[in-house]
């Protein structure tokens, strides 16, 4: 979907831009047919970085928050892919359980929920929200600070369906990311849809697992349309055995910093690019910007400051980090209202149905915007997103996030391929 930019944006023309615009219908059709072979995720979220020569998303959620950031003029689009989403799965359904993350008192969260819940309904579906929290005894009205409520309910177990009292939903939604692992009560559902999976959440998933399905997934598409894929690829390593705390791993983590930066630096001489390469270490698994730093030479993991340990050794969940991604980092030339951003681009089902910038008005743009701080500008779209507008040039608004929308829409396609190839064998028996 095209969105049309109603905040102040700057930033160098994209060549890949004008490749995305002159090649839109082999786009469109090799999409087409992907997923025609894959299965959707139901939702997710890519966070893209544009740095002019290179635009690339730099993490992919399938546990999607930030619904209440998306501009109203979304909602359309959000209950359209919505709909198709629930027909792929269950035609039939008129009944849904949403389980949410347990921040009952994080009311920007809450207001994702809220606006979730709206357009699930909007759909034509009855949805219920079902609490994890041992607490949540009795169904619980929760006043959310935009004049909304939510009601939370106790999970009852039947079985193996999952409801609340006097709902037998079809299908059972999780806005929960598991980073915690896998409540009881959540396994051996096998008469209801559960969505996403349960080997999507964070106590499995690996971001360079995604990462690798994404190599994939891009070059066959830039051989389809005659691109370098470096262009939309943040390429990465791994390093699987750190742990800040002791000190070990660091000769690994160094190892494969330098590597990453020595091909970086190549792919800059190519491209006669003279800004500074720098990478990103990670958690290998988990969310909310825990866990990351950025870095210009291998030296600068070494030896690490006791902050600096404390800061990468524990994630969400208070989980101990052990294994990390090292990814290329991919510089955003982007600003609103003269502060750095990127791109956040929301996805249902196949489509693309909204967006917002994230904008920090303290953090660099070779820095992670995931951080304290940071605030949000909605985008508005103005039609629909597989129509670039081929009369304007390349970097005009509609051009440029038709450019994002193949971007968010690559990524979701590995995610689809990530979830098919980590399906246990007992999820792909039933």
């Amino acid at each position: 979907m095209v969105p049309h930019l109603t905040t102040a944006l700057t930033g160098p023309l994209l060549e890949l831009e004008k490749q995305f615009l002159d090649r839109a219908t082999e786009i469109e059709k090799w999409f087409r047919v992907q997923w025609l072979d894959h299965m959707p995720p139901f939702y997710g979220s890519t966070d893209l970085r544009n740095s002019g020569f290179k635009l690339a998303p730099v993490d992919l959620n399938l546990f999607p928050g930030g619904f209440n950031n998306l501009d109203d003029s979304f909602m359309p689009l959000c209950v359209q892919a919505a709909q198709a989403a629930i027909e792929r799965i269950c035609a039939d359904a008129s009944k849904l359980l949403l389980i949410p993350e347990n921040h009952t008192r994080n009311q920007f969260y809450l207001q994702n929920v809220a606006k979730l819940v709206s357009i699930l309904k909007l759909t034509g579906l009855d949805v219920r929200i079902g609490s994890l929290l041992p607490d949540i005894t009795a169904p619980t009205t929760l006043e959310l600070a935009n004049g909304a409520t939510l009601t939370l309910e106790p999970l009852l177990r039947s079985g193996s369906r999952l409801g609340v009292e006097g709902f037998d939903p079809c299908a059972v939604l999780l806005n929960n990311d598991l980073s915690a692992g896998i409540p009881d009560v959540l396994r051996g559902l096998d008469e209801q849809w559960l969505i996403p999976p349960l080997h999507a959440g964070w106590h499995v998933r690996r971001k360079s697992r995604h990462a690798a399905a994404y190599d994939r997934v891009v070059n066959a598409f830039a051989e389809e349309i005659g691109i370098d894929p470096w262009r939309i690829n943040p390429e990465f390593r791994v390093c699987g055995e750190v742990n800040f705390h002791e000190r070990t791993g660091e000769e690994c983590l160094a190892h494969q910093v330098d590597s990453l930066l020595t091909r970086i630096r190549a792919k800059y001489k190519e491209y006669d690019i003279t800004d500074e390469p720098f990478v990103v270490v990670k958690a290998d698994a988990g969310t909310y910007g825990m866990g990351v730093m950025t870095v210009k030479d291998a030296s600068e993991v070494v030896g690490l400051n006791r902050r600096q340990r404390n800061k990468m050794a524990v994630v969400k969940e208070g989980l101990q980090v052990q294994e990390v991604i090292i990814q290329e980092g991919v510089h955003t030339f982007e600003t609103v209202d003269g502060a750095v951003a990127e791109p956040v681009i929301y996805m249902m089902d196949h489509y693309v149905v909204g967006g917002f910038y994230r904008v920090h008005t303290e953090r660099a743009r070779d820095e992670n915007l995931n951080a304290p701080g940071m605030h949000f500008k909605p985008l508005a779209f103005d039609t629909c997103c597989s129509i670039p507008d081929c009369s304007k040039e390349p970097d005009a608004a509609p051009n440029r996030f038709y450019a994002y929308g193949v971007v968010a829409r690559l990524a979701l396609l590995a995610a689809s391929v990530e979830i098919e190839e980590t399906e246990p064998a007992e999820e792909a028996v039933a």
